[in-house]
């Protein structure tokens, strides 16, 4: 494992950083399985926010320490969890989804922010493992263009209009095996032409100091360091797999507020 000081340099130049090894095997398998328990319950839980709200499992894993140093290091001391959510890709199926830099659509204040990708299965080229482009979080915010694809299951369905393609880094991780990338990074992934299930679990991280600024009523954690700005109202994690009614019915509004956010062009 690289010193914290070298994953902070290589992020800083290159926008990401990737493989980092946060669980054992055995551990994302675990993860894994409380998923799709979960998913015999409510369904497929693909693209679904703030799901540390209604998993323990989700909250243990965005909290994790071998995460939180490495974000840390990037953004400082003081840290809000944003969100979580399932990124599922179906065996032998042609989701895609199409070149975007994610700071796009949140409403930011500031781009001390870092995603998270953690996978919990194997992601390779075949099963559809993310590309990204180095170095292109220092450009800031490219245009963006809206495309005609059912299968792409990007949010507005947009792409970056103009980009160096040539450039880009294959980013594949093992079970346990996290990437951290940079809100500017321009990134995408392919299908999934594998005979398993593409699982990574997404966390967003932004320091303390961020606003939201498209919406008053925005909610985030603070997991590491002290707030004193308060900017968010306040998430309540799960204390346990069992689903709770009341939890999951929450869940479903700030969902609903999540997407109302990041379709805004306020």
């Amino acid at each position: 494992m690289k010193s914290l000081s070298r994953y902070k340099q290589d992020y800083n130049e290159n926008g990401f950083i990737y493989p980092v090894k946060i669980i054992s095997i055995e551990e994302a398998k675990k993860h894994r399985e409380i998923l799709e328990n979960t998913e015999k319950v409510l369904g497929n839980m693909h693209y679904q926010s703030k799901i540390h709200t209604i998993l323990k499992s989700a909250y243990e894993l965005a909290t994790h320490q071998n995460i939180l140093d490495i974000v840390e290091k990037v953004i400082g001391p003081n840290i809000l969890l944003h969100n979580t959510t399932y990124i599922i890709k179906e065996p032998q199926t042609p989701a895609f989804v199409s070149w975007h830099q994610d700071l796009t659509y949140w409403g930011f204040s500031h781009d001390d922010q870092v995603s998270v990708w953690l996978a919990l299965s194997d992601a390779d080229e075949t099963s559809g493992a993310m590309y990204m482009i180095p170095g292109s979080h220092l450009e800031g915010k490219k245009e963006h263009i809206k495309i005609e694809d059912k299968n792409n299951v990007l949010f507005q369905n947009q792409r970056v209009q103009k980009f160096d393609e040539s450039k880009k880094t294959l980013c594949s991780l093992k079970a346990g095996e996290a990437s951290f990338h940079h809100g500017w990074t321009i990134h995408s992934s392919m299908p999934n032409k594998s005979y398993d299930r593409r699982i990574g679990f997404n966390i967003q991280y932004v320091a303390t100091h961020v606003k939201q600024m498209k919406n008053d009523t925005d909610t985030a954690i603070c997991v590491r360091g002290i707030d004193k700005y308060n900017n968010f109202g306040i998430d309540i994690p799960a204390v346990s797999d069992e689903l709770d009614p009341t939890n999951v019915a929450k869940q479903k509004e700030l969902q609903e507020k999540y997407k109302s956010i990041a379709s805004s062009r306020n």
